[in-house]
């Protein structure tokens, strides 16, 4: 097994606090605070300028080793959108959308977006060695599942015998592991776009409520690529929002260590 040091990097208490960009927090939490889901939308249309606004931010969100495997199908044909609506069971935040987004998580194409991220080093040439090495082994290493997922096995046991003396990431195993961790990363651009469309003041409604194999084929997906949401999008309309926003208890959720 090839020994990689990643972590080359001076220890954390010896790095001095260097200045960020500045933010207005108030903005923000207004656009958490008045992002809903909407159920009915209205016919304003959203401009063509918004909507590439809001895919750029959403391939801003951070995402596991920065390998981005999604992809954003923005569903604008109008019979293509009426079938995705039925792929959606009818529900009226699909049906009366101005605009459907499918976020689509693709795994399977890890290796491709490997190999940009080495290119991309070269095309900048001043590079830490440890990062070359985390794309040249370490990925390899815990991205590969073997043909038909079978290094999954192999990948668990040394995995979890590797753990009894140390931490040690224990996935993604297999092509179901695979899938979670695509989705993870799908799942971030997702709350991304949304927070954008908000900003711009139109609305969104994530959508779990669908077809997987129906959606995958109208879009005309590969079996390696999966659905992680359909996104509708639009203005708000009356009767859209059903009730006061409702959240459990903070002492259930949030827990301290």
């Amino acid at each position: 097994m090839v020994k990689v040091k990643v972590f080359d990097m001076p220890e954390d208490a010896k790095r001095p606090a260097v200045e960020a960009p500045k933010t207005d927090n108030k903005a923000f939490k207004d656009i958490v605070e008045s992002r809903r889901s909407v159920r009915f939308f209205s016919s304003d249309p959203i401009p063509q300028s918004v909507i590439d606004d809001c895919i750029d931010s959403a391939l801003l969100a951070p995402n596991s080793s920065n390998l981005q495997c999604w992809e954003i199908h923005h569903v604008s044909d109008s019979e293509k959108k009426s079938k995705l609506a039925e792929c959606c069971l009818g529900q009226p935040a699909a049906s009366t959308a101005k605009e459907l987004f499918v976020f689509v998580t693709r795994p399977d194409l890890w290796r491709r977006n490997n190999q940009l991220m080495l290119d991309e080093f070269d095309r900048r040439g001043d590079m830490p060695e440890s990062a070359y090495q985390y794309f040249k082994v370490i990925t390899k290493m815990a991205y590969t599942i073997g043909w038909f997922g079978m290094l999954a096995p192999i990948k668990w046991l040394f995995f979890n015998l590797r753990g009894l003396t140390q931490p040690t990431p224990r996935g993604p195993l297999g092509k179901w592991g695979m899938k979670v961790w695509g989705h993870k990363s799908t799942a971030l651009a997702s709350a991304h776009f949304m927070l954008a469309m908000r900003s711009h003041g139109f609305d969104t409604c994530p959508m779990e409520g669908f077809d997987n194999v129906r959606v995958k084929k109208l879009l005309g997906l590969p079996r390696g690529a999966d659905v992680t949401m359909v996104i509708s999008a639009g203005k708000r309309a009356e009767g859209g929002i059903y009730g006061d926003r409702f959240r459990f208890d903070k002492s259930l959720i949030v827990k301290t260590h």
